[in-house]
């Protein structure tokens, strides 16, 4: 279903394209423009429209998530003039933004795939009460029911009609 696929990936590009803005904004000082910020929800939602076809595990969707983070700061970066480095910050700090990206990523792509598990559940659980709603009903039942005890003078009736059992337990020994 093309409208389920295309809201579902624009509902990624924007949780992507929103954690992005805030932690470039965060690290950097500056937001990204409005013009930045569009075409970044486009490039993400066109991207995010393939795979949005089907139930994703967590694992691939944090891999989604982070390569959209990656195209996003790419992006970001893109347009701003580079500034000089103030004081204090290397290639420590460097490594400290690229661990809170990643963490950041990480925690979203678990609170998005736990939205992707309820989503296709809510969908399944639908999908079933359409049917069962849908479903045609006929007016008569189309085999008569089984009886629920087997009517005397079945096939072999006839034969063991007189015959007796006599077997039980065994009489006491007389001594």
């Amino acid at each position: 279903m093309l409208p389920l696929r295309l809201a579902r990936s624009a509902l990624f590009a924007a949780v992507c394209v929103t954690l992005a803005a805030l932690a470039h904004g965060l690290a950097d000082g500056t937001l990204p423009g409005p013009g930045q910020l569009a075409l970044g929800a486009g490039l993400v939602t066109a991207g995010a429209a393939a795979p949005a076809g089907r139930e994703r595990e967590p694992v691939a969707i944090a891999v989604l998530l982070g390569s959209a983070q990656v195209l996003l700061h790419g992006l970001f970066s893109w347009h701003n003039a580079p500034a000089p480095m103030p004081p204090g910050h290397g290639p420590a700090t460097d490594l400290g933004m690229v661990l809170c990206h990643l963490t950041a990523t990480l925690v979203t792509g678990w609170w998005v795939a736990k939205g992707e598990t309820a989503l296709w559940a809510v969908l399944r659980r639908l999908a079933v009460r359409l049917l069962l709603i849908l479903a045609p009903c006929p007016a008569y039942p189309l085999t008569p029911p089984a009886p629920a005890y087997r009517s005397p003078g079945g096939p072999y009736e006839s034969v063991l009609r007189h015959a007796l059992v006599r077997r039980g337990p065994p009489l006491p020994a007389a001594f």
